[in-house]
């Protein structure tokens, strides 16, 4: 074996994309290399994908409050956790045991839509935030055209020591939005369930339970995937995929005319409208007068609302390009790295998928930005585009799989 692409490969992702390689080996020569890579996904169990890191599989209490649970995900550096009914049986399936997933932007997007003023169907919610709040002018209308500029300056600072924050409990906000139902995969399901699972069907992360025990046993993530696919480098399978130019796999998908975007003078907080209105993780910053990006603000950014509040303090004019200013200053005040933040990452549509992989892996983003010679904008690739180009849903794939899933909350905002 020396000398071989497999020689250097030890890695548990590796050893894993050698499975792979063992059976595309025996594949029918007649299968297209896309036939192929679905057939040896569909052979290999979930269970065999490495477990993630201890810190990252982690439950949420239903009866935490949502200070409790924003400290437990900024703790342990992760967006979502599946959340745990405490009245549960200790004999619950893992359907009965767990209630959905709560997320850090579903947490903020929810008391922010409770600052709304009140309608004739909910005449109490605005009312009851006003005065947790001792005060603080909560009238944002967060969906309204003007919102991000209109919020008083105090109102997160004021809002995280209020009561309300601390009293709230997680399963409270159960039909909020970006509250997902608990999907998750048994040990037994293939790899190709999980990769459509993370791609066409926009899953960010996926449990996967022990039937007998009713309980995560891991969490694949997208980010996890990539990773794996990193660790393959060499390997034929890989290769065949990896080689090709981003323009030969239809990437980018999005147009320049269709990409979502916030100027660089434009209050910050319009960004988080149109992330929440469009449903998108990431919104790039371009500089005024040009289509050059400055900047990335993703949603795991929301969390310095909660987190680190004194960054928005004054709402009506920290603009988009000024944000990222005082988080590049916060981050390096405590000695945190955000690369989209302290730098924008790009490449071009000549790159391979390979060097577009292993950048994404290398620098732990989630979304690059494509530009052109002269660097002006020409869209985005995410963590999911590169999933979806990797395999295909064959005709009928899922039949009844989500027919066990647990319907969304009768108010769910999803």
């Amino acid at each position: 074996m020396e000398g071989s692409p497999r020689s250097g490969l030890s890695s548990p992702e590796a050893k894993l994309g050698m499975r792979v390689e063992d059976l595309w080996d025996i594949m029918e020569p007649q299968l297209s290399p896309t036939e192929k890579l679905n057939a040896c996904f569909e052979s290999i169990p979930v269970s065999a994908f490495p477990p993630a890191p201890s810190n990252q599989v982690i439950e949420i209490k239903s009866d935490a409050s949502l200070g409790e649970a924003v400290q437990i995900l900024a703790q342990h550096k992760i967006l979502s956790a599946p959340v745990v009914d405490v009245d549960a049986p200790e004999d619950a399936s893992w359907i009965d045991r767990y209630i959905g997933i709560v997320e850090f932007a579903g947490i903020v997007f929810w008391l922010l839509c409770q600052s709304e003023p009140p309608s004739p169907r909910s005449p109490s919610s605005a009312t009851a935030l006003a005065a947790a709040t001792n005060g603080v002018n909560a009238e944002f209308e967060f969906l309204g055209p003007e919102s991000a500029a209109s919020t008083n300056g105090n109102f997160f600072e004021a809002l995280t020591s209020s009561d309300f924050y601390k009293n709230t409990k997680v399963r409270d906000i159960s039909g909020s939005f970006r509250w997902a139902p608990f999907l998750a995969l048994q040990t037994s399901n293939s790899f190709l369930t999980m990769l459509l699972l993370l791609s066409k069907y926009k899953m960010k992360s996926v449990p996967v339970v022990d039937l007998g025990e009713g309980k995560i046993e891991n969490i694949i993530t997208q980010s996890a995937v990539i990773h794996m696919l990193a660790e393959c480098a060499g390997l034929q399978w890989f290769e065949s995929w990896g080689t090709k130019r981003l323009s030969e796999l239809g990437l980018p998908v999005m147009t320049p005319n269709h990409l979502i975007k916030v100027h660089e003078d434009e209050p910050v907080l319009q960004a988080f409208k149109l992330m929440r209105k469009k449903r998108i993780g990431g919104i790039p910053v371009i500089e005024k007068g040009s289509s050059r990006a400055v900047g990335n603000i993703s949603l795991r950014d929301v969390q310095f609302l909660l987190t680190a509040p004194e960054i928005y303090h004054d709402y009506r004019s920290i603009t988009a390009k000024n944000f990222l200013t005082a988080v590049r200053s916060y981050l390096e005040k405590n000695h945190e790295n955000c690369p989209l933040v302290t730098g924008m990452i790009t490449c071009k549509r000549d790159h391979t998928m390979k060097e577009l992989i292993q950048l994404l892996d290398s620098e732990k983003i989630h979304r690059i930005y494509v530009v052109d010679n002269d660097g002006n904008l020409e869209g985005v690739i995410t963590l999911r585009d590169i999933i979806s180009k990797l395999v295909h849903e064959p005709r009928g794939y899922f039949g009844d799989f989500f027919d066990g899933v647990l319907p969304l909350p009768q108010n769910s905002r999803v």
